[in-house]
């Protein structure tokens, strides 16, 4: 299990305090909920794609591309085709519950494969497990903050609004659990976790990135992935030594 269950814990922490920010009715700044999210961007599109998805196609092959193909398209499925209303950041305008509970269903799938995706990057590699649970961490606190602001949104009260938070936490140590005690944290988890993590900065992230003008976004979403690239090469110092 090694350091998988500490990061998935703190994971799952993480949604919770973004749910507290709104519940408990904290100031927090919106110009550093927005930076969050464009610099968890960067870093979540590069290591998917220069580290996650390399290592799941060297190992699976063909296959292995195909799961992470699926694994993109479910998320969309589930987060962007049944549940038609949903991003990341504070929601404003009044839903209905239904969609709350829509957004909270296609939520719970990614962030059951978060759990997977952890345990397979540490049963992969250490250097893979550090940088995509660091990936994953960066977005829960924006991802808690959504959730539970939708469920405020569409009528709910905050104990409501926390608990949805609080099953995403759960769902990603569900995830971790079920991949430790599977094969799932092999390959197939992180091919897996390769397609769900770049749908998730891809489609959800960088659209809020994108509809905010100014350089500032643009230059936490830069800044996302070359923090990745440097932290990609410390690893590598730090662990061939």
């Amino acid at each position: 299990m090694g350091a998988a269950l500490p990061f998935a814990l703190l994971a799952a922490l993480a949604n919770v305090l973004g749910a507290l920010a709104v519940t408990a009715r904290s100031r927090w700044s919106v110009r550093s909920l927005e930076t969050m999210i464009a610099l968890s961007a960067g870093f979540m599109i590069s290591v998917s794609l220069a580290d996650v998805l390399p290592e799941a196609i060297e190992r699976g092959g063909h296959e292995a591309a195909v799961i992470a193909t699926l694994g993109f398209l479910l998320v969309h499925l589930t987060q962007h085709t049944f549940a038609r209303h949903f991003h990341f950041g504070e929601e404003t305008h009044h839903v209905t519950r239904a969609v709350s509970v829509s957004a909270l269903g296609g939520l719970l799938l990614h962030t059951f494969v978060d759990g997977v995706a952890i345990a397979s990057g540490f049963a992969a590699d250490e250097r893979i497990g550090l940088l995509l649970a660091s990936a994953i961490l960066l977005h829960k606190l924006p991802e808690g903050l959504a959730i539970s602001s939708l469920f405020l949104a569409s009528g709910e009260g905050r104990a409501k609004a926390l608990g949805a938070a609080t099953l995403l936490g759960a769902a990603t140590l569900l995830g971790l659990g079920v991949a430790l005690a599977t094969q799932l944290r092999g390959t197939t988890g992180l091919a897996l976790a390769a397609g769900v993590t770049l749908y998730v900065a891809a489609a959800n992230l960088v659209p809020e990135v994108q509809r905010k003008p100014g350089w500032r976004l643009s230059i936490a979403f830069f800044f996302g992935s070359g923090l990745y690239f440097a932290a990609r090469a410390a690893l590598e110092r730090g662990l061939s030594r």
